[in-house]
């Protein structure tokens, strides 16, 4: 029975080569990684794993470009590391057009995302021409951020999420990298993940993280520009002030090259890394559930009382020795 996660080596131009056998695989997409390695014994090397070529899973989005290799010798390994689809998104940034503050755009969901995708990729990427039939108007993406961050945001604002897939066609005929708009998906009502499901997991929560965020932008001395940005309830970020004395925690983040709007954008982004925050890290294959990066999960720990129902923030899906697991990372905003 043919493996229906089996990596693929395939050229430039999504023509397949050849199965990889035998090789450790560690995939991370979503959150703050969006790479992968894939680690070949020196034995097994082959001259065709060079930069340029891709690995893919087909019908997932586990894939992306060869871009960097290392030597060990010690170990007798080769690493071939590189970003996946998503990560190359995040490596493209959403300018305003020239004379305007902010990009905004207006449409259905993938037509949207056909022309801003194109816009930086020309034909690479393949999005959907499926209708979705939901669309946004004079949506504002936050200035200069990346293309990645801007799709999600545009998306989450109407209930709907990324989805990216790599298509295998008939043996010979290239592949492609197929993105489209389809709505999130609440397991957490139908499916919560406790001891009830017999799954070993990981909660994490950290209720001591930083609240007050100093950030320091362009200037020198007393005409530095700062702005002050503060955690408020339900892990809301403004310029209020809410925790003090004992329960403030406070930090600096600073971005000598940055401007008023954009200090306070890239800010606010800095403070939600560094905030209270939920963490639950599980696998939840044996539920048959195909759960994507967005999509709601619920798990609770009856002995603390523990409790997240959050977004999937991350999947990590490794091979080790021949052992299989897929990971998924819950991460949210926490009062």
């Amino acid at each position: 029975m043919e493996d229906p996660r089996q990596l693929i080596l395939a050229d430039q131009n999504l023509r397949d080569i050849k199965p990889v056998m035998n090789a450790d695989i560690d995939f991370a997409v979503g959150s703050d990684e969006n790479d992968y390695e894939i680690k070949i014994r020196r034995d097994r090397w082959d001259k065709r794993y060079t930069y340029g070529n891709i690995f893919y899973i087909k019908n997932t989005e586990f894939g992306g470009i060869i871009g960097r290799k290392k030597i060990n010798t010690e170990k007798d390994t080769i690493s071939l590391y590189g970003r996946t689809w998503r990560g190359k998104l995040d490596k493209k940034i959403i300018r305003p057009p020239e004379g305007q503050d902010y990009r905004k755009v207006s449409g259905e969901l993938n037509a949207v995302l056909n022309t801003i995708v194109t816009e930086q990729f020309n034909d690479y990427f393949v999005v959907s021409q499926n209708d979705t039939g939901v669309s946004v108007t004079n949506f504002q993406f936050d200035r200069y951020c990346t293309l990645l961050t801007g799709i999600i945001k545009m998306l989450k604002s109407v209930g709907y999420k990324l989805h990216i897939e790599y298509i295998q066609q008939e043996r010979g005929q290239p592949g492609y990298v197929e993105l489209s708009a389809v709505p999130i998906v609440d397991y957490s009502d139908a499916k919560e993940l406790s001891q009830d499901s017999r799954l070993n997991f990981v909660f994490d929560e950290m209720k001591n993280g930083v609240n007050h965020l100093i950030c320091l932008g362009k200037g020198e001395l007393q005409d530095r520009q700062v702005i002050d940005l503060y955690v408020g309830l339900n892990g809301s970020i403004g310029t209020t002030q809410y925790y003090t004395g004992i329960k403030e925690v406070t930090d600096t983040y600073k971005d000598t090259s940055s401007e008023s709007d954009e200090l306070e954008e890239k800010g606010r982004e800095k403070l939600r890394e560094l905030m209270n925050k939920t963490s639950f890290s599980m696998d939840v294959e044996s539920l048959g559930i195909e759960v994507e990066i967005g999509d709601i999960v619920g798990g609770r720990d009856y002995v603390t009382g523990m409790y997240a129902a959050k977004p999937i923030a991350k999947k990590i899906y490794k091979v080790e020795g021949g052992k299989t697991s897929l990971e998924y990372e819950i991460e949210g905003d926490d009062s």
